[in-house]
């Protein structure tokens, strides 16, 4: 049970690491649309002036995305170690119990207990801190969804103004719409994250 355990952490945490490396580059593509788009406006000139601050806005969503995606990979990297920590101990408890069966009536038998209960107890707490950090995880992962759907929300208003540019208008409504695809690839990933987490078996 427990291997079987670990081996879903192990999986989990992998899971995740990939779903956010694949979340950084799609706001790092978020951050050159505005870029791209701030050019195309400026261009522009009156024809898109109601476009110019939204590049801003669209630039500071990819900031505050990276920024959490960064903060969350410090909590993935944390459960790693953990996952590895709980999997040591536990193959720790498996050596001492298996040990312990072979020194039955043995002399010194008894000395062994005192050491397997306390990577018992260690096993439990470090388990009990990896179900605590998922649960922070989890609050983290929401946090990005927020800047997901208010690019959604900006990729729609993009749209309007990008209706008023003129021979612009080609260019900015493919800013949108790339600013509109990569929300929605965002809020999918963070989705595999947390499904990635619910095969955790927190059971203690």
């Amino acid at each position: 049970m427990q291997v079987n355990q670990s081996k879903s952490q192990f999986v989990a945490v992998a899971s995740i690491a990939a779903e956010l490396s694949a979340v950084m580059e799609v706001a790092k593509e978020i951050s050159l649309a505005a870029a791209n788009a701030k050019a195309i406006a400026f261009r522009a000139g009156e024809k898109a002036k109601g476009f110019q601050p939204i590049t801003d806005f669209i630039n500071e969503l990819a900031k505050e995305t990276i920024e959490l995606v960064n903060n969350i990979n410090e909590y993935a990297f944390h459960l790693y170690r953990l996952t590895v920590n709980e999997q040591r101990m536990t193959e720790a408890c498996k050596r001492f119990e298996k040990v312990g069966q072979l020194a039955v009536g043995a002399r010194y038998a008894d000395s062994l207990t005192a050491s397997l209960q306390e990577v018992r107890l260690r096993t439990q707490l470090c388990h009990r801190e990896f179900i605590h950090q998922v649960s922070e995880l989890l609050i983290k992962l929401a946090d990005v969804m927020h800047p997901a759907r208010a690019a959604r929300v900006i990729a729609a208003n993009s749209r309007i103004e990008a209706s008023q540019a003129g021979e612009y208008l080609q260019s900015l409504q493919a800013v949108a719409e790339s600013v509109d695809n990569a929300a929605q690839i965002i809020n999918d990933k963070v989705h595999k994250c947390r499904s990635a987490l619910t095969i955790i078996n927190v059971a203690e």
